[in-house]
């Protein structure tokens, strides 16, 4: 894979390193965090790490050890693409999805090794204990009362556009190397999204090539970059990510393998904000103007405000989806809405 403009990176800021001492001290910093930051050696002692260390051969024969006997999904890019699964010319996807057994899957990552032409391979999220036997047991986290989503991600050197994700991330580089470029919340705007509907993996990604970015198709890059920051991992290192940050990753060895923590601090049976999003675009943006201003006033009202002025003249008893959201209303909710969009 073609290495990206050095100067890019260079003048970015770098993310900044904590110490934790222990779980303890790790719960207390992810509960204060507010933007990314990084722990060294976080993961150092897992046998994944010493195996990966030794060769990415070994760390490949750990992880089928452990694997499963069960199809794995795999994302298989075209030669020449430099890594980057992406969008094709035509807006459709420049890689393609296939199925097999881990081991097979590794045998053709052995076989292309050191090879200019080989096919780049990527398994993205995958579920660590519905796929794996003991591998979450032997190398994971201890998070506290948070009950997190484990996902591991394996691959040779590959590029994946910056996008978000809801929930809270710990990333932990198991195996090789990863660069991540990360962004505030609210640089959106900076980084040209494409679609929320054709998206490479369900979230909408920046459309800026950073191994060349185009200035002059995409000029507010440049701000973006001006509140960009930079963090280079390697095997035992671990990236905190806050909720909806935007973060480029790449994998930068031959072999490149993740484990990371997704939770939000939110109830699990709250709705996700991106279907409203959905919703709303469905529903609210092509009306007139004067209607989409009365929306925004109702949202706020309703929604972002949602201060005493909803609720205090209804009988407490009353209140129903008003008042502060439980399992009960939630799922009360939920079906009103799935009874509505069905017609």
């Amino acid at each position: 894979m073609a290495e990206a403009d050095p100067g890019i990176f260079a003048r970015l800021a770098s993310v900044p390193e904590l110490a934790v001492a222990d779980a303890a001290a790790l719960d207390r910093q992810l509960r204060a965090a507010t933007a990314p930051f990084i722990v060294r050696g976080l993961v150092k002692d897992w046998p994944l790490v010493g195996a990966g260390l030794r060769s990415g051969r070994q760390a490949r024969d750990y992880l089928v050890a452990h694997a499963r006997d069960m199809p794995f999904t795999v994302s298989v890019g075209a030669p020449g693409s430099d890594g980057r699964l992406f969008y094709d010319a035509a807006m459709g996807m420049n890689f393609r999805m296939a199925r097999a057994r881990l081991g097979e899957i590794f045998h053709q990552i052995d076989a292309a090794e050191g090879r200019a032409d080989a096919h780049p391979l990527y398994l993205g999220s995958v579920d660590v204990k519905g796929y794996f036997r003991g591998l979450h047991e032997a190398n994971h986290v201890p998070l506290g009362t948070r009950t997190p989503l484990a996902s591991i991600w394996i691959g040779t050197q590959t590029r994946i556009a910056a996008h978000n994700d809801f929930p809270d991330n710990l990333a932990c580089v198991a195996v090789g190397r990863r660069r991540f470029t990360l962004f505030p919340r609210e640089q959106f705007r900076n980084l040209y999204l494409g679609p929320i509907d054709n998206t490479p993996a369900g979230r909408a990604v920046s459309m800026v090539d950073f191994h060349a970015p185009d200035f002059t198709a995409h000029p507010r890059f440049a701000e973006a970059l001006e509140h960009a920051q930079v963090a280079e991992l390697e095997a035992g290192d671990a990236l905190y990510i806050p909720s909806m940050w935007w973060h480029h990753v790449e994998g930068l060895a031959a072999f490149n393998v993740l484990v990371n923590y997704w939770w939000r601090e939110t109830p699990k049976w709250l709705g996700q904000p991106q279907d409203a999003l959905n919703h709303a675009i469905l529903s609210i943006r092509d009306l007139p103007d004067d209607e989409k201003a009365h929306w925004r006033d109702l949202f706020d009202h309703y929604v972002f405000t949602a201060g005493p002025e909803v609720t205090d003249h209804i009988p407490e008893e009353a209140r129903s989806v008003l008042a502060p959201m439980t399992p009960d209303t939630a799922a009360r909710l939920r079906a009103f809405l799935l009874r509505q969009l069905s017609k």
